[in-house]
Formats: C-alpha cells, structure tokens, sequence
C-alpha cells in the first residue's frame, strides 16, 4: 500500500522513460537559489523534507497561533507562527530563500489558537532542512532561537502530501475554571429581574445558602470574592454537569457556538466526540473544575459551549435547551474568558494507522520510514510546561485579578432579552432570537476577558468592569467566508 508519496512504486507499463522520471519526482527537492545582489555570496543549497513539529507553547505573549504578514502602515503583534518560523530560520531549517513567506514552504498548523490561548501540544507542517553540515542537534538548536514560551518537542519526517491541518482527525482541549461560578445568581440581579420579567412571576431559582449570608443592601465586595474561593462544590452539581455534557456529543449543527450569520451553513456541523468533567482540584484557595473537550474541530466552540455548560448548571435550566440551540434560530451565546482554556494536543490516528502499516516491512534507518505522530511520549516535558508557564499564570491572575468573578458578576447585571433561553422551561423565547434587527440592550462582551496576561493597570480595568465604570466591548462578531472558517479550526 503506497501511503506516502515517495514510498517505492512499481514500474510501470510506459517503459523505462517513465520510471526514470517517477525517480527523478522522489529526489529530495533543493532550496531554488534567489536572484543576489552583487557581491552576494551563493547560499549553500540543501535538501528540505516534509516534517511535521511538535510544539507547546505559552499564549499570553502571543496574539494568536497564526501567522501575520506585516505591513507597513499597520501595528503588528507577535504570533507564535511567526515566532516559531523567525527562529526557524535563524537556526537554519528553512533557507535564506524561503525566510521572507511561509507559503513557500508550506505551512499549516492543526490548530488555530485565538489570541492568548495556551497550548500544551500542537503540531505545524513545513519543508524543513532537517541538518546543517557542522551545527549539531538541529532541535536542540531551534529551541536555542526560541523564547522559553515557546517549545519545540519533537520534529518527523511525514509523507509528502502531509498537512498539519487536514490530515488532523481531532483535537483535545481543557478548560478550567474556578468552581464558584456554579453558585447562583445572585437574588435581585439583572438576570433574576428579566427572567421574572419574562415568566411574569417570581423566579424560582435554585435555593443556595451561599446567598443567605450575605447582605444584599449592603454587599461587602471583597468579603463575597473570598466566601466564593472558600466555597466547595457539591458532589450533586458536578452530577448536574455530568448529564448536560452528553448534549453536546455526537454530530451536531454547532452555528449558535460559532461565528456564522448562515446557521444552515455545512461548516457548522461538527463532531463532538467527549467531554468530561474531571475531578475538582484546590489550588491557592480556590477550587477549579476541569472539562476536558474531545472534538473534530472547533471554531470557539470551546468557550461558548462551556458558558451553555456552566449558565444552565447554575440556573437549573433543562439541558435539553443545548438541543434547542442546534435549531436553526440564532440567539447570543458568550465567551466564557480566555483565560482557562488549554489546547492539549492534536490527534492524528488515521494517520498514525497508515504509516505503522507501511512500517512493518522497513527498518527504522529506512530513507521511507515515517514515524507515527505521537504525543503521548512527550507528556512528562509537557506536563512540566504546563505546570511553570500555563497553571501556575492562570491561576495567579485570578487571583489577583478576581477575573472569572469579575467575568460572572458582568453576566449576572445583564438584565435584557439575549439570554432569557436560560429559563425553567427550557425554551427559546421570540425575544431571545436575533432578526438581524437592532437590539435595543444586547448582551455586550468585553474584551478583557479575551486577555491572558495582565499587568497592574489590566487589574485594575478588571475592577472598573465589576463597577460598570467602564466598557471596553467587543466589535460585533462578524461571520466568516468558507476559507476563513477552515483557518480557524482548530
């Protein structure tokens, strides 16, 4: 079976000619040399493969994975793309000739991160030079070029037809988020008061005694921050949360979950494979819950299904609401923040099945041998990364920032129509349904809670939210054309 593209083929009937030129097409290509000013030297040309490279890095710097061109009349942010590529080029895995696009060399990614987001594992595919006469350890070199928020854990040769994206079956993520933002609305929120608008009568939300302590005339707001951090979660909310996720597996029309006007479109159908809520852990205080997501791919589904996720837990709205909202009516879905969610790894098994197949017959030093990807054997390194530059970030920014608190008082004082979805019967209400007509109280996200590093005057700004003395929104969501989509799965 001829898995990979420069895998032996048999000659054909055409003769001699024509095997001589499916041999010539199996040669390593070379770097083409670039038109050099005078008295430019010729740049050594070596033979580049396609590779697929494991990396995992720390989002905070980084505004996003993918790759930015630069132009001159605009500001331009790092990306872990082109990071990743400017170190590849200075330690020589890609040339002199190939370092001004990464086009050139092909470049895909598995996975797509928004701005922030952490990554613990995630693969990018590119025709690398995978030695240099006289340097060494090509890997050992790369993670010499690259700042210590960005690690490169591995790098295989892969088929030539490889694409980190595509050939990607699934991918894993984490969110994590303190346990407190399952307790419910406070009574007399904004919230409360349009539900009972809504149902015309007093809403019956679930009974709580974290709330009858509390001085509702007069709320003590750092008194409430720390009874929240102290507050444990019952083993029969977490059971709750167990019977919502099943709503979520399997193949569904995910258009509310996404940025999409077209709510038909067959980009918003996706694959969910699992999702688990795994058990509780006390860091600094305070509790944190994390669910670990399983799926084909995702375009923020993440962020909005784990605000479905916690928002019907802690109202006691039926979880058959998540079925609902596969219906074709669209209504606003929030972002949960930014801050807890953790892309784990890419998943490549179809392909990982392929290549041990064609394997079977070739030792390991074999020129068409093709390790499986495999992210499994890199988790110790993995899990030391996560623990200095990912939990141990997270978690101090909320404890410093009170940023999930600040995040679910700013959901609760929401008193419009957006979310009345949330309600005991379950049901979508006309007013909840976005006609393309201008609302006259929309549900306004913030953009703070887009960010994953912060600085004192940041903390400060987090503060100025939960006191609605100021309002840094969101630009409107606006929908994707079919190819940005693809760019953003992930």
């Amino acid at each position: 079976m001829n898995v990979d593209g420069d895998v032996g083929e048999k000659p054909s009937a055409r003769g001699q000619k024509g095997k001589e030129r499916r041999q010539n097409r199996r040669k390593p290509r070379v770097e083409a040399p670039k038109e050099r000013a005078e008295g430019e030297e010729r740049e050594g040309r070596l033979p580049k493969k396609m590779c697929a490279m494991l990396i995992g890095f720390c989002g905070s710097p980084f505004r996003g994975m993918q790759y930015q061109k630069v132009h001159p009349d605009r500001v331009s942010y790092p990306t872990v793309e082109g990071t990743l590529f400017d170190a590849l080029c200075r330690a020589g895995a890609i040339s002199k000739d190939n370092s001004d696009d990464p086009l050139k060399v092909k470049l895909s990614r598995a996975a797509r991160t928004d701005s922030g987001v952490h990554a613990a594992g995630n693969a990018v595919s590119f025709k690398m030079i995978m030695s240099v006469p006289g340097q060494g350890d090509m890997l050992s070199r790369i993670n010499e070029e690259l700042p210590s928020e960005i690690r490169v854990w591995d790098f295989v040769r892969v088929k030539n037809s490889f694409n980190a994206r595509t050939m990607c079956d699934s991918r894993r993520y984490t969110y994590f988020f303190p346990s407190y933002l399952l307790i419910p609305p406070k009574p007399g929120s904004g919230f409360v008061r349009a539900i009972e608008r809504h149902l015309g009568k007093p809403y019956d939300a679930p009974v709580h005694s974290f709330w009858s302590d509390v001085d509702l005339e007069h709320p003590d707001a750092e008194e409430e921050t720390r009874r929240k951090r102290a507050w444990r979660v019952t083993p029969e909310l977490i059971a709750r949360l167990q019977t919502i996720t099943p709503q979520f597996e399997g193949t569904h029309n995910f258009h509310n979950f996404t940025i999409t006007n077209t709510p038909n479109a067959s980009t918003n159908k996706r694959f969910m494979r699992k999702i688990e809520i795994l058990d509780p852990q006390v860091h600094d205080g305070t509790e944190w819950i994390p669910v670990h997501f399983h799926g084909q791919s995702f375009m923020l589904h993440q962020r909005k299904m784990m605000f479905a996720l916690i928002m019907i837990c802690r109202t006691n709205t039926p979880p058959h609401v998540i079925t609902e909202l596969y219906r074709l009516p669209l209504v606003t879905v929030p972002k949960v923040p930014a801050l807890g969610l953790l892309l784990e790894a890419p998943v490549y098994g179809e392909y990982n099945k392929n290549v041990i197949a064609a394997n079977e017959k070739l030792d390991t030093d074999s020129p068409d041998y093709r390790p499986p990807i495999d992210f499994d054997k890199l988790t110790d390194k993995m899990e030391d990364f996560k623990q200095k530059y990912i939990y141990g970030s997270m978690r101090g920014i909320e404890t410093r920032t009170g940023l999930f608190d600040a995040w679910i008082q700013m959901v609760d004082n929401y008193d419009g129509d957006d979310l009345l979805y949330l309600n005991p019967e379950g049901t979508i209400p006309e007013v909840a349904i976005l006609n393309g007509q201008k609302r006259s109280k929309r549900f306004k996200e913030n953009r703070v809670f887009d960010k994953t590093a912060f600085v004192n005057n940041d903390a400060e700004k987090v503060t100025e939210v939960i006191e609605g003395m100021e309002e840094e929104e969101e630009e409107e969501e606006v929908a994707l054309s079919k190819q940005e989509a693809a760019e953003m799965e992930g």
